[in-house]
């Protein structure tokens, strides 16, 4: 059977005895179309002359009938910003009704009962699911790093004539039916902006160019035994490529450019996604859930009303913060919201009194709000800013000359940033469990045995960015003039000003040549050997440091890759470099 046969089959199933024309109208065919299809059916079995479902039929029907549904609930939502960090999308409130209840109502209507729900952020809120509509949770702990394939992978053994769900989702009209003919996958008949798939004459999903027409992907699917089949091994294939963590559930469809799922099509209004705290503010504007301490200090700090803060999007979610950007009266600016376990790791009245003593120098972005409490922070946004080229010359002399007029100006605040007491501080926020590198105390010692050297060099105490990595150091261009601020001041404290090479170095990653052309750079080839081999302590030290840091994170469900494992390298590659140098005399004071 081709698509058309298999609608018409399943629709004589539902409503035996209508005729050609009743069928032509409900289904959108022509008339001829319908009578060919028709034809077909009778030849092949499924319907007899007066177009009742035969028993083949009847059984064909019967074999492809959903079972159960699967919705995935367990992302972060980080196009809700700012309501993301206080609900998890799939309860959001649209007309004072639960995204996620109202798609277990309308599975309900159509008989479906057993329900599985991913879940992973904030998956406690989702508990009560359970006594309400005896839903089952199924946990995906790799919701941080892994994107919605996984979260399908996870439920593997239950996909079997199975709805897929997104949790994001607001059904006007439900999508849901009792009886299934094969397998689809739900597109709008509106242009999808994201996407880059539209439906053939066949009813099939095809990849396509995106300056083609295309459809947006509504997320849902339904998938007969077969085809979960053939996806549970295509998630396998993906999971093992680059991009598996970032792969999507549909990724799994595609088989030489094209679903293995035919397209069906919902009329626009229909199905309303609810990704953005935007859509969501369009959808229900009454919403309880559009309530949020982050657009009241905007509102409160620009003296405008919540409905004047328009284009709100996330910004890259940073190392520390999330932040997200909004526009105000054809101005944008950024709001800054503190992060997981940020409270742990970060002063914040010391960072409002670094800004205190540097806010008239030009040296930062301008800061509109900041509050010493709870760390939100609102600046201006330039516009069409970027950040240093890690292998650019050019760009690697501004900074340092940037950095360096910085420390020259020998700017005094009461708090210092001690290295061996932070390395011991995060190593604490461990709550006693073991690092997992397994030489951790013997690269500890070995670190902590340069203390001593360290402590007895004269070094210009003064304040230190102490976070001055290339993406904090913000290029704009106005009226033909270029500017270059460093941002970000969260860890600035008293400090030896060099610390600032290191920091820049190991977070970009940099190779033992590169660090030292850096320190070429900053000293105009000037560097005198106690120095250099000083810097080389500091890359140790600090490669520890934000080891530590990153292993507090990851406790945290935050992962950073190889970042977090080339600290650790560092650590014990320049404490090797350090020692080699003073017991060869090169460096030694």
């Amino acid at each position: 059977m081709n698509v058309y046969e298999m609608d018409i089959l399943l629709y004589l199933y539902e409503h035996q005895g209508d005729s050609q024309r009743d069928i032509a109208k409900a289904l959108g065919y022509s008339l001829g179309m319908v009578n060919k299809c028709l034809k077909s059916l009778q030849k092949a079995s499924y319907i007899n002359d007066i177009y009742h479902v035969c028993q083949k039929g009847k059984q064909y029907i019967h074999r492809h009938k959903p079972k159960n549904a699967v919705i995935l609930a367990a992302g972060f939502g980080m196009r809700m910003v700012p309501i993301n960090t206080q609900y998890p999308k799939g309860l959001l409130e649209v007309k004072q009704e639960r995204l996620i209840e109202r798609l277990i109502r309308q599975l309900h209507e159509v008989g479906i009962f057993d329900i599985t729900i991913v879940v992973g952020f904030m998956k406690e809120m989702y508990e009560y699911l359970i006594d309400q509509y005896q839903v089952k949770l199924l946990v995906n702990d790799q919701y941080l790093t892994k994107n919605n394939l996984y979260s399908l992978y996870k439920a593997k053994s239950l996909l079997n004539n199975t709805y897929i769900v997104p949790c994001d989702i607001y059904c006007m009209v439900n999508p849901f039916h009792h009886h299934e003919a094969y397998s689809w996958y739900l597109v709008g008949d509106f242009h999808g902006d994201n996407s880059n798939i539209r439906l053939n004459r066949k009813k099939e999903l095809v990849q396509c160019l995106k300056k083609e027409e295309t459809q947006q992907m509504m997320g849902i699917g339904y998938l007969t035994d077969d085809t979960c089949q053939k996806i549970i091994k295509k998630m396998e294939e993906i999971m093992l490529t680059p991009k598996g963590d970032h792969a999507y559930w549909e990724d799994a469809l595609f088989e030489n450019q094209k679903m293995i799922a035919y397209g069906r099509i919902v009329p626009s209004g229909h199905i309303l996604e609810v990704n953005t705290y935007e859509q969501l503010r369009e959808l229900d504007e009454h919403s309880n859930h559009l309530k949020s301490e982050a657009l009241d200090i905007i509102s409160r700090c620009l003296s405008v009303g919540l409905e004047e803060i328009h284009d709100i999007r996330v910004l890259k979610k940073g190392m520390t913060n999330r932040s997200f950007l909004f526009s105000v009266k054809n101005r944008s600016y950024i709001m800054r919201i503190p992060g997981e376990g940020t409270s742990q790791l970060i002063n914040r009245q010391q960072e409002a009194a670094v800004y205190q003593v540097i806010q008239d120098k030009n040296i930062c972005d301008h800061i509109l709000y900041i509050n010493p409490e709870n760390g939100y922070k609102i600046t201006e946004y330039i516009e069409g800013a970027r950040v240093c080229r890690l292998d650019d010359q050019e760009d690697l002399k501004k900074c340092m000359a940037r950095l360096k007029a910085f420390h020259q100006l020998h700017l005094q605040v009461d708090h210092e940033f001690n290295l061996w007491e932070k390395i011991n501080y995060y190593e604490s926020l461990w709550l006693g469990k073991s690092s997992i590198y397994q030489d951790y105390e013997q690269t500890k010692q070995h670190v902590f045995s340069l203390k001593t050297w360290i402590d007895h060099l004269e070094k210009d105490w003064a304040l230190t960015h102490i976070d001055a990595v290339p993406d904090n150091f913000l290029f704009s261009y106005s009226q033909g003039k270029e500017d270059i601020r460093l941002i970000d001041w969260e860890y600035a404290s008293m400090q030896d000003p060099h610390v600032d090479i290191a920091m820049f170095c190991i977070y970009a990653l940099y190779s033992h040549e590169q660090i030292d052309q850096l320190i070429n750079i900053y000293f105009e080839d000037q560097c005198d050997e106690t120095t250099r081999t000083k810097i080389y302590a500091y890359i140790a030290i600090c490669g520890l440091l934000w080891s530590n840091w990153c292993e507090y994170k990851a406790q945290l469900g935050v992962e950073f890759g190889e970042y977090s494992l080339r600290q650790y390298r560092y650590a014990k590659d320049y404490y090797r470099y350090v020692k080699e140098r003073l017991q060869g005399g090169t460096g030694d004071v």
